[in-house]
């Protein structure tokens, strides 16, 4: 592993490093290019790019493209010129996807003819647009190809990344991430994991999402490690990718890991090259089951998707801890401002004192966030009374390890406890019929919220009401409260494009939905099905609120803007 005592301060330095590296370094669909000829490509990109944006003027650069060898070039390319480059989501349509582009005042966006239909009938003033599998476009890089990388127009403080954060209220937010904090990154992660120069990370989570450029690319940059692409996620295609690219890191996010272990299993499984696996979201049951069956340890972690908190796993974290917090970082109740009391857990791991121990994670300490493009009201909301505000819900033991509880849209409080998303669906992970699990608040007019689950089923299950009802009294940490009052039962859970659960939509429709849900009525053990009758009688009676805002904003809890 390269020394990374003498370190680079800028992501123009690390691509500079690999000019004259003729070991192979990039991977993707039968094509194979070594360090250098990225580095060439970065170069002449960047050249181009110094004639295309006019001086003085904010030099962004759009890139809607999948995980292909264009999209780090150009990552690159930026690098080397002082530009940004604002990751556009190719799920986006219509109004939503020019806003994004817009927003971040792209002059130049990259594109490739799969996604040109996107674009029909969108008004782009001022935008120009460059079709990275064309022959013109071949033509309009041809007079750079002598460019060599010059590390020195770039500086520490320059913008790299735009990349947009997912949210449930409003449009999606471009955070803010410099040479500077990109490069650190890297060099962190590369400490922490041992990464070295014949590693090789396979980056399948799309590009566009911060988490495959600074916890996968950054790193084996820094690294001068070899990237191997996967053009889209695909779970069925993992382990033959591992494989063929001698992959032996990579990082995933959301219901990925889940994805992987429904494949059909077979008997050499573990026979691949992967050493680690970096991510979050994957749960505790299914980390144990990915490294029983492919011998590959998960580590989770979490980092706000703005930088501006990360707790890391070390060793002695207990089983549900996310890691330790560091100084600065605490857990406050959001209406009082105070710290909250240490989490107290019984016999059986059950969080008792979730009503007091459970608030929101805030780091008082330095941090790196950089802030919002063009979104001064949703900066200032993160930087209250010059704190770093999550909006993610966590309890921290006594020995200041933190669990995650759930984003600040997902609180639950029944009966006037608070009560942990994250860890309910751990709890639920268990039940041998659920290939997936969300859990979330819907609304009450007795105890402000109840809690609804959503189960996707195994191929060949089916939900047994009998079944799941025992399965819950034999939990011990489930806690009487934490039971699902309302169970909807779907085939594959609905994901957004960066495989997360989308919470919002499951949020949105409640117990009104195309799909067939259980329930327990008040007093009961059992689950039946839940009929228009029930739903006028108990959920949407004269005494319920109207469909819209949760009870948690009746209760003056309104979750923070995300």
């Amino acid at each position: 592993m390269e020394s990374t005592t003498a370190r680079v301060r800028t992501v123009a330095e690390l691509v500079a490093a690999r000019w004259g590296d003729h070991r192979p370094g990039l991977w993707c669909e039968g094509r194979v290019l070594t360090h250098h000829q990225v580095a060439a490509a970065a170069a002449a990109r960047a050249a181009l790019l110094a004639d295309l944006l006019p001086p003085g003027d904010e030099p962004h650069l759009g890139v809607l493209l999948d995980n292909t060898p264009e999209y780090p070039m150009w990552l690159s390319a930026a690098a080397l010129a002082g530009a940004a480059v604002a990751g556009i989501n190719p799920t986006r349509r219509g109004p939503e996807l020019a806003r994004d582009i817009l927003h971040t005042e792209c002059r130049v966006l990259i594109t490739e003819r799969a996604h040109l239909p996107l674009l029909d009938d969108l008004d782009l003033p001022g935008v120009r647009l460059l079709t990275a599998d064309s022959d013109a476009y071949d033509a309009l890089l041809a007079p750079y190809a002598d460019a060599r990388p010059d590390p020195t127009r770039a500086t520490p403080h320059d913008r790299l990344l735009l990349y947009f954060t997912s949210g449930s209220t409003g449009a999606p937010k471009a955070a803010i991430c410099t040479q500077g904090r990109l490069a650190a990154a890297g060099h962190s992660l590369v400490d922490q994991f041992g990464v070295g120069s014949d590693d090789v990370h396979y980056v399948c989570m799309p590009m566009f999402h911060g988490n495959a450029v600074i916890a996968d690319w950054a790193p084996a940059l820094a690294a001068g490690a070899g990237v191997a692409l996967r053009r889209r996620f695909s779970a069925s295609g993992f382990l033959t990718d591992v494989r063929r690219y001698g992959a032996t890191y990579f990082t995933y996010v959301g219901r990925a890991i889940q994805y992987v272990l429904a494949t059909e299993p077979h008997p050499d499984d573990r026979d691949n090259p992967l050493r680690l696996g970096f991510g979050t979201e994957a749960g505790a049951v299914d980390a144990a089951a990915f490294e029983r069956r492919f011998g590959v340890r998960l580590v989770e972690g979490y980092g706000s998707s703005e930088g501006g908190a990360a707790v890391q796993w070390s060793q002695g974290t207990p089983p549900g801890a996310v890691g330790r917090a560091v100084p600065g970082l605490v857990v406050l109740d959001s209406e009082t401002g105070e710290e909250c009391p240490p989490a107290v857990f019984d016999a059986g791991g059950r969080l008792v004192n979730g009503d007091r121990a459970i608030g929101e994670l805030v780091n008082r300490g330095p941090n790196p966030f950089e802030g919002y493009w063009r979104n001064p009201e949703a900066e200032a909301e993160r930087r209250r009374e010059g704190w770093y505000w999550t909006g993610d819900l966590f309890c921290r033991d006594t020995e200041g390890y933190l669990y995650f509880a759930g984003r600040g849209d997902d609180r639950l409080r029944v009966d006037g406890e608070n009560l942990s998303a994250a860890m309910i669906e751990n709890i639920l992970a268990r039940y041998e019929g659920a290939a997936a699990v969300a859990v979330y608040a819907v609304p009450d007019p007795v105890t402000g919220d109840q809690v609804m689950a959503t189960i996707a089923e195994e191929p060949e299950g089916g939900f047994d009401p009998v079944a799941f009802a025992a399965f819950l009294l034999a939990q011990p940490d489930l806690g009487t409260k934490m039971a699902p009052r309302f169970v909807r039962v779907v085939e594959r859970m609905p994901v957004t494009a960066t495989n997360k659960i989308h919470r919002a939509g499951l949020r949105r429709e409640g117990v009104r939905c195309a799909d067939p849900v259980w329930w327990r009525a008040p007093g009961e053990r059992t689950y039946r099905r839940l009929t228009e009758a029930d739903v006028l009688a108990h959920v949407e009676g004269p005494l319920a609120p109207t469909r819209g805002p949760s009870s948690v904003r009746r209760q003056g809890l309104e979750p923070r803007t995300r």
